[in-house]
C-alpha cells in the first residue's frame, strides 16, 4: 500500500513543535517549527553530500521541520555529538556503531540503513606499494580522527599485523597530501564514487590496492557489519575493478525524538529517494553533483540495521508498509 506523501502523523509534528514537546524548542506561540541538526562529515566526503541532500528534502517534505547540517569528522564524531545532545540526527558506519556486546550506544537508534561504503586504499600510479603488506613503515592516512575510516583502517592494520606511519587527515586533505608526496597511501571508507578520490583520479593517475584478504579477515573477526565487495571499473578514471570490503551506513536518531517526527522523516526518505539522488546543497551552500549513493536507498534493505534497533517511529513506518 502506498502511503500519502504527507501522512497524518507527519502533520502532527507541527503541534509537537508548537507545544515545545521536542527538546530545545521554544514554548512561545510563534515557535511553530521543529529545528533539527544532522551531523554529516568532512569536506570531500559522501557524508557531507548525502547529509545535505537528506536535510534539504526533510525540510521541504516534513511539515513544520527544518533540518540544518553540522560538518564533522564523520562516524564516531557523529555518535559522540548525538549522545551529547549537540545534534538530533547523524550518519555513521555500522561497524563504528555496534558496541562490543552487539548493542547500540545508549540513547540512540536507527532511522534506516542508507547505502554501503567501500574501503578504498589509494596510492599514486607510480608507487612501489603493490599490496596491503607493503604499507609497513609507510606514511598512511587513516582518515580524520573519530571518522569511520580511522575506525575500520585501524582494525584492518591490527588484523594484518601491519605497523604503518599513521597520519590523520580528512579525505580532501589525504588526497592533496597523496598528490603532493606528503603521504604514501590513503584509506577512505566512503561511498562509490567519492568526490575527493574522483577529483584526484581525474588529474593524476592513481591505483587502488586490493583488500580481498582483509575483507575475509574482517568478516571472520567481526561478524555482522562487513561483506566482501567490488569497487567497479566505472568508479574512477583509469582505475580497474578492485576487490575490497563494504560497510553499511545508517541514519541515527536520538531516542528522545518524537515517534511521529521520525515516522515522517522515514516516510520522506523512502518516498522521495529519486529526488534525493538529484543535485542538492551540501550544507555549506554549494550545489555539488548528483548523489548516486542514494540510489541504494530502498525499503528492502532500509530495515536491515543488524543488531541496532529501529527508532519506534521508523519501526511503525516499516510496519505500515507491510499492510
Amino acid at each position: 500500500m502506498e502511503l500519502n506523501p504527507e501522512p497524518r502523523l507527519s502533520r502532527r509534528v507541527v503541534l509537537l513543535a508548537a507545544g515545545g514537546l521536542l527538546a530545545g524548542c521554544s514554548r512561545r506561540p510563534e515557535a511553530d517549527r521543529v529545528r533539527l541538526r544532522l551531523a554529516t562529515g568532512p569536506a570531500g566526503a559522501v557524508y557531507r553530500r548525502i547529509g545535505g541532500s537528506l536535510a534539504e528534502h526533510i525540510s521541504e517534505q516534513v511539515p513544520g521541520a527544518t533540518v540544518t547540517t553540522v560538518p564533522s569528522r564523520a562516524s564516531t564524531d557523529n555518535i559522540r555529538m548525538l549522545r551529547a545532545g549537540e545534534v538530533q540526527l547523524g550518519l555513521t558506519s555500522l561497524d563504528a556503531l555496534i558496541t562490543a556486546d552487539g548493542s547500540a550506544p545508549e540513547g540512540l537508534s536507527a532511522v534506516c540503513r542508507l547505502y554501503d561504503s567501500h574501503l578504498h586504499l589509494v596510492v599514486m600510479a607510480g608507487s612501489a606499494i603493490a599490496e596491503f603488506g607493503h604499507l609497513r613503515g609507510r606514511r598512511v592516512s587513516l582518515g580524520a580522527r573519530d571518522s569511520g575510516t580511522e575506525f575500520t583502517a585501524l582494525r584492518v592494520l591490527r588484523l594484518g599485523r601491519v605497523r604503518a606511519d599513521a597520519r590523520y587527515l580528512s579525505q580532501a586533505e589525504s588526497a592533496a597530501a597523496l598528490r603532493d608526496g606528503g603521504i604514501d597511501a590513503m584509506f577512505s571508507l566512503t561511498g562509490v564514487p567519492t568526490p575527493a578520490i574522483t577529483e584526484l583520479a581525474q588529474r593524476h593517475p592513481v591505483r587502488l590496492i586490493p583488500l580481498e584478504e582483509q575483507a575475509g579477515e574482517l568478516f571472520t573477526a567481526f561478524p555482522g557489519p562487513y561483506t566482501p565487495a567490488m569497487i567497479p571499473a566505472t568508479a574512477y578514471a583509469g582505475v580497474p575493478a578492485t576487490r575490497t570490503v563494504a560497510v553499511p551506513n545508517v541514519l541515527l536518531a536520538r531516542n528522545d525524538l518524537p515517534d511521529d517526527l521520525v515516522y515522517a522523516i522515514t516516510d520522506t526518505i523512502f518516498t522521495h529517494t529519486g529526488t534525493i539522488t538529484s543535485a542538492s546543497r551540501d550544507g555549506a551552500g554549494a550545489v555539488p553533483d548528483a548523489v548516486p549513493e542514494a540510489w541504494q536507498i530502498n525499503v528492502r534493505t532500509g530495515i536491515a540495521t543488524a543488531s541496532i534497533p529501529l527508532h519506534p517511529g521508523a519501526a511503525a513506518w516499516f510496519r505500515a508498509r507491510k499492510h
